[in-house]
C-alpha cells in the first residue's frame, strides 16, 4: 500500500494495558475557545498527568467549533447543481452545496444519502457534515451545520504543540469521526487526522504464533484507537469530547492520515 512506513521490529508488550478515561467538564465549545487550556484543566480535574506515550483523542466536533466551521444554513445560496442533487436525493439544498465545496467527488447517492470523496481524500457520508450537537435548545439556531476541520492533522499538530510544552511528555493528539462502513451497519470511530502518533503499523515480515511468516498484515492503529474511544465518548448527549488514553500498544512516531487513505488504483468498491 502506497505510504506506508514499515516497522520490521514493532512488537506490542507482552502485559499489554489500555485505559481510556473520558474527561468530564469540557464545556460546550465556541469558536476561538483555547481547546489546549480547556483539556488541561480538565486533565488535573481528572487527577491526570500527561506522560510519555499518552495519547489524547478529540472528536471533530470541538475542533471544528473552535476553528469556526459552523455555517448558519441561511448564508447558503446554493448552486443549480446543488439543487438538482438534492431533488434527486431528497435534501437540503443548502446542505448539498456544502457537501459539494467540501468534496473531491460525488460517489453514490440515493435518498437522504450522498457518499463523496471528501478534500482530505477520504470516502464517508454527506462530506461528514452534520447537525447533531450543533447551535442550541432555541429552535431559531437550529439551522446550523458543522464542517469537519479544514485540515485536521494540522490541528492535531498545533494541539499537540501546546499540549507537550506544557506537559513536558510525548504524546499523540488523535481527532476522530464517526463514519458508516460498507457492508456494515453502523458507525463507528474512525481517524481524521493526527499527530506524534502512527496510523498505520506493517507487520509484514514478522512470524505468527507459528513462526509463520505474515505477508500482508497492516493494522490500522489510529482507526482502532478511534473506534475505542469513541465508544467512550457516546454518539449522543454525553458529553464527553475528549478521552485519554494510556497503554497504545505501539510507539509513537510522526504520522498523518495519508497513511490511512487507499490509493485509488486499489480501491475495488468504488
Amino acid at each position: 500500500m502506497g505510504g506506508v512506513i514499515a516497522f520490521p521490529d514493532v512488537e506490542a508488550p507482552e502485559n499489554m494495558t489500555l485505559i481510556l478515561s473520558p474527561l468530564p467538564g469540557i464545556p460546550l465549545i465556541q469558536p476561538g475557545d483555547d481547546l489546549a487550556a480547556l483539556i488541561l484543566d480538565v486533565l488535573s480535574a481528572s487527577g491526570i498527568t500527561l506522560q510519555d506515550g499518552d495519547i489524547l483523542v478529540l472528536a471533530q466536533k470541538i475542533v471544528s467549533k473552535t476553528e469556526g466551521r459552523m455555517v448558519k444554513l441561511a448564508t447558503v445560496m446554493p448552486s443549480a447543481k446543488a439543487v438538482q442533487l438534492a431533488e434527486q436525493t431528497h435534501k437540503d439544498p443548502r446542505v448539498v452545496e456544502l457537501i459539494l465545496g467540501e468534496s473531491k467527488q460525488v460517489l453514490r447517492t440515493r435518498p437522504g444519502l450522498i457518499v463523496v470523496e471528501h478534500k482530505l481524500g477520504f470516502v464517508c457520508a454527506n462530506a461528514g457534515i452534520d447537525h447533531s450537537n450543533v447551535g442550541s435548545r432555541n429552535p431559531e439556531d437550529r439551522e446550523w451545520v458543522l464542517l469537519l476541520p479544514e485540515n485536521p492533522d494540522v490541528s492535531a499538530a498545533a494541539l499537540r504543540e501546546r499540549l507537550e510544552a506544557q506537559a513536558a511528555a510525548k504524546i499523540g493528539v488523535l481527532i476522530i469521526d464517526s463514519h458508516g462502513r460498507a457492508w456494515r451497519l453502523g458507525v463507528a470511530g474512525v481517524a481524521i487526522g493526527f499527530s506524534g502518533m502512527p496510523g498505520l503499523v506493517d507487520l509484514r515480515g514478522q512470524a505468527d504464533l507459528f513462526d509463520r511468516t505474515l505477508e500482508v498484515t497492516q493494522v490500522g492503529v489510529a482507526d482502532e484507537l478511534a473506534a475505542a474511544a469513541s465508544l467512550m465518548m457516546g454518539q449522543a448527549a454525553e458529553g464527553m469530547p475528549v478521552v485519554h488514553a494510556r497503554g497504545f500498544p505501539y510507539p509513537l512516531r510522526e504520522g498523518k492520515l495519508s497513511e490511512l487513505i487507499r490509493p485509488k488504483d486499489e480501491d475495488l468498491f468504488r
